[in-house]
């Protein structure tokens, strides 16, 4: 939301794996165990969804503060809530699968691994949304289109860094730039950085880029920046070929039967 956390946690990429050997209700991923998982990340959830509540209905309101500190990447402050509803229900539908499937079941628990190994980086989300960069860029692998979980969590954890974009660039120009103009350098900074992100996106999270600089493009024509916010619509449009281009001759997805989630061994399996 709109005077959230944005800076991104450089985290430390290394979690330290522990063998625990014949306990198999217990998912060891990434340093934490999956009866953790079940507990920590709902509870983050709440805390973040607590938070944005408090945010809005306090005075003055989140919305009332964003009003008066603007810039030139101040989005139109609709949007982000706009984005925010629906990408809740996604949160509920991979929680629910957190603590639906029975580790213990082998079909399951290998379901179930790809949601506990997202989990740090989920609760770490909700207190400082850039952690969902770091996960989708560094940790998490090609999406299996044949797995629900898989599915789920590349949902939630990409729309969440789609979001934090957004917020990270709000946040950095109001704090350092408030109520100024875009700069040559500034404009070409935003054409190229959202151009190297899409090169390197899938529809989700390219998806989220386009959204993001119509948001931008809206709040701008709002504050009576025209020629910036027509700018600001072209990238739009520049970013969403750049992503269907991509994605149409280098396609991210996977289709398989007993997907890993992540792009190196992170997950530890530890069955018998």
């Amino acid at each position: 939301m709109i005077g959230a956390t944005s800076s991104l946690l450089h985290t430390n990429p290394s979690f330290n794996l522990q063998h625990i050997p014949n306990l198999p209700d217990h998912t060891v991923n990434m340093g934490i165990e999956y009866s953790t998982a079940k507990w920590l990340a709902p509870a983050s959830f709440i805390y973040d969804f607590a938070a944005q509540q408090y945010g809005l209905n306090s005075t003055p309101s989140m919305k009332d503060i964003n009003d008066r500190n603007t810039s030139f990447w101040s989005p139109q402050p609709y949007f982000i809530g706009a984005f925010f509803a629906p990408q809740q229900i996604v949160q509920l539908a991979w929680l629910y699968r957190l603590w639906k499937l029975d580790p213990n079941k082998p079909k399951e628990r290998a379901e179930l691994d790809q949601i506990v190994n997202f989990s740090p980086y989920y609760i770490l989300g909700n207190i400082c949304i850039g952690t969902q960069l770091y996960f989708i860029f560094n940790k998490l692998g090609p999406m299996n289109t044949s797995s629900t979980s898989s599915i789920l969590t590349h949902i939630n954890a990409k729309t969440f860094a789609g979001i934090g974009v957004l917020d990270f660039v709000h946040n950095l120009s109001v704090a350092y730039y408030k109520d100024a103009l875009p700069s040559t350098a500034i404009k070409v900074i935003t054409g190229a950085g959202f151009a190297g992100l899409a090169a390197c996106s899938d529809w989700i999270f390219g998806g989220c880029l386009v959204y993001d600089l119509v948001a931008l493009s809206v709040g701008q024509a709002q504050l009576n920046n025209p020629e910036w916010s027509k700018m600001l619509g072209g990238f739009a449009v520049a970013t969403a070929s750049i992503v269907g281009l991509r994605n149409y001759f280098m396609p991210p997805y996977v289709k398989e039967p007993g997907y890993d989630l992540t792009a190196d061994d992170d997950t530890f399996d530890d069955r018998v």
